[in-house]
């Protein structure tokens, strides 16, 4: 596997396309923080950092959130801090236990607001089979905090044997999702009352254990898994590809992408393969165990949706390539501006 070359970091401020998840945001990342706060386990840059501790395999992991509106179609603030962490455990191949919660809140803040937002992720708590056990607490002056900024860590343990990675992927291998494309960002948008649309689309925020759990039975076969959230699948794949040194091959007409999403998009011109996902999945299953991966994912409700979306390759080394309905080819970059700000 090559490894991919280290990004510089020019800039001299910092700008929304930083919190984006693509060039960026790696760019920062690695020419910054990664230079400042350097160990082997953050040289890895998964989800979660992989850790031993008293002789058990944990998975570690740490998210902010500073969505906006707070409260949107299919869920808030609170649901999406609960489940984007879980999330991260879980596709690193973790079962997720315990979270910590620290919230920023403003002053002026309405405690039925705040109340709403906590019983939101008790509920998101308890639908994954996590316990918060620690938090924080502070107030920052009046317009400091747009209301309310959410951050969760959470720990998980890791079963013996599991083994997932870019460095495990290889050419013929299969690229699965497991449901519909771009639902949560739309959603996101869409309740900001900024857009003339029509549209009744709510966030796919929701806990993706059961469905990291199913696939973990594959064993070996299973390579690969990742959650696509910010810059959404295309910049989940353009990372795996960078990193395993190998070509990820999509299928245009194989992208499950509904209608409202797909207007929506198109309305915005945005591609929906760069809208975040907050309960889905991305997995890189071996070629002869695909059919068993989609019908583990599709058993459950959530993953009702999957599907076989594309394939490695061993060239070109680093790419993600969309072969379209017309025949055609193109490449799908790295996202490098934040066509949608604050979305998580």
């Amino acid at each position: 596997m090559s490894s991919p070359a280290r990004r510089r970091l020019r800039d001299e401020v910092v700008t929304l396309a930083h919190g984006a998840g693509g060039k960026a945001t790696r760019a920062l990342v690695e020419g910054l923080f990664l230079d400042e706060l350097a160990s082997p386990e953050l040289a890895e840059l998964g989800d979660a950092a992989l850790l031993e501790l008293g002789g058990e395999r944990l998975a570690f992991t740490t998210d902010s959130y500073v969505v906006t509106p707070l409260f949107f179609p299919g869920g808030s603030i609170g649901e999406l801090a609960v489940n984007g962490t879980v999330n991260d455990l879980a596709v690193a191949g973790a079962v997720p236990r315990y979270l910590t919660a620290g919230f920023v809140v403003e002053e002026g803040f309405p405690v039925a607001e705040l109340r709403a937002v906590a019983a939101a992720m008790a509920r998101a708590a308890r639908a994954a089979g996590v316990a918060v056990v620690a938090g924080d607490t502070k107030v920052v002056e009046r317009g400091k905090a747009d209301g309310l900024y959410v951050n969760t860590s959470g720990i998980g343990a890791l079963a013996p044997g599991v083994q997932l990675g870019p460095a495990r992927v290889a050419p013929g291998d299969r690229v699965l999702v497991s449901g519909s494309l771009g639902e949560h960002g739309m959603a996101v948008m869409i309740a900001r009352g900024g857009l003339a649309l029509e549209v009744e689309l709510e966030s796919d925020t929701a806990p993706v254990h059961e469905l990291a759990a199913s696939l973990l039975r594959l064993g070996p076969a299973l390579r690969f898994m990742r959650d696509p959230t910010r810059g959404g699948a295309a910049t989940a794949l353009n990372e795996l590809a960078s990193q395993a040194g190998l070509a990820v091959r999509l299928a245009e007409e194989a992208l499950p992408v509904g209608p409202a999403v797909a207007g929506a998009c198109e309305i915005l011109g945005i591609d929906p393969l760069y809208v975040a996902c907050e309960g889905r999945l991305l997995a890189v299953v071996a070629a002869e165990a695909a059919p068993e991966a989609l019908a583990a994912l599709r058993s459950h409700a959530l993953g009702a949706g999957a599907a076989e979306i594309g394939v490695i390759d061993a060239d070109p080394p680093g790419l993600v390539l969309l072969d379209t309905a017309l025949g055609g080819s193109r490449i799908v970059d790295v996202l490098v501006g934040d066509p949608l700000p604050r979305i998580c």
